[in-house]
């Protein structure tokens, strides 16, 4: 299990207590072995995926430390400990924590300097010494939040759109996603009345290379997109000679339809609603733009010695 931020700060600052310089990157090593951090663990990433979760962690532990006082960067990507640092292990803390860092004037400057003007001091304390995330990660998950409202929104239109306003739907997000070449000639979507859906082909690529043939079921939550439906599809590919297929479903397919595998060569893509909806905003179909935020860190290349 990946510690915490607030976990990590004491381990840090005890690898730097020997007084010598530390370069950033072997000190994520150490700790990975001390926390017995698994391969897997190390490759887990932040949702914006810019950056992994423990490496991640070690930079906020690293950087509060330092605004208390007790880490020194003497250097690019280079640390020490100070003397308030040495000072602070020969008390032997049991733990080092966002309250425990609130006894070092430097770091109560960084806390009510990093506090809005409209919230109160007692509020924002309360909540930074009960954060086990960092920040990265507490923006991640209300991105997560707003993207899965979104897409659950997004979906419920899809539901209520007409067959034919479907059919253009899947074609240009197909589109989109790079299959086939412009609109106007990427797929040829042919609507069947009654089955709230399409049966059509699309250009595996811009030169045509191949062609794939598409079904997609606009079906309201609830009508699950079964293993006999996938084999109807299959029979219908073999009938025209086809290898490959994509199955769009606004709702979600069976256990028994996930796991079926044709017995010849043909392969299957299976998009359900939830895909749909997360590929739709992607590839922005249907959704805006509303607001962009950019996170920034400081480029070390920039302010390195030559």
């Amino acid at each position: 299990m990946i510690p915490d931020y607030q976990s990590l700060m004491l381990p840090l600052l005890k690898l730097v207590s020997d007084g010598q310089e530390h370069k950033y990157r072997d000190l994520i090593e150490r700790l990975a072995l001390e926390f017995n951090i698994t391969n897997e663990e190390r490759k887990e990433l932040l949702a914006s995926g810019n950056q992994a979760i423990f490496d991640n962690r070690v930079g906020w532990a690293k950087t509060y430390l330092k605004k208390a006082g007790l880490l020194d960067s003497p250097k690019r990507a280079t640390f020490i400990i100070t003397e308030l640092g040495r000072q602070t292990l020969e008390k032997n803390p049991e733990k080092i924590d966002a309250k425990f860092l609130r006894q070092f004037p430097a770091f109560m400057e960084f806390q009510n300097a990093s506090r809005n003007s409209n919230e109160s001091e007692e509020g924002e304390i309360s909540i930074i010494e009960n954060i086990v995330q960092t920040p990265e990660e507490n923006l991640d998950k209300a991105y997560q939040r707003i993207r899965k409202s979104l897409a659950s929104e997004l979906l419920n239109k899809v539901v209520e759109l007409s067959p034919a306003f479907f059919e253009r739907l899947v074609v240009e997000l197909l589109v989109k996603m790079g299959y086939g070449g412009s609109i106007k000639d990427a797929g040829k979507a042919m609507g069947k009345s009654g089955d709230e859906g399409i049966d059509g082909t699309i250009k595996e690529d811009k030169l045509g290379l191949d062609i794939i043939y598409i079904q997609a079921k606009r079906w309201k939550h609830g009508n699950v997109v079964g293993r006999p439906e996938l084999q109807k599809f299959v029979g219908a590919l073999a009938g025209q000679g086809a290898k490959k297929g994509i199955f769009i479903t606004t709702s979600t397919f069976s256990k028994e339809a996930v796991e079926y595998t044709p017995r010849n060569e043909t392969k299957i893509v299976l998009i359900d609603g939830e895909q749909l909806a997360q590929l739709m905003i992607d590839y922005n179909l249907g959704c805006t733009t509303q607001q962009v935020y950019e996170l920034k860190k400081i480029d070390g290349d920039y302010f390195g010695e030559e």
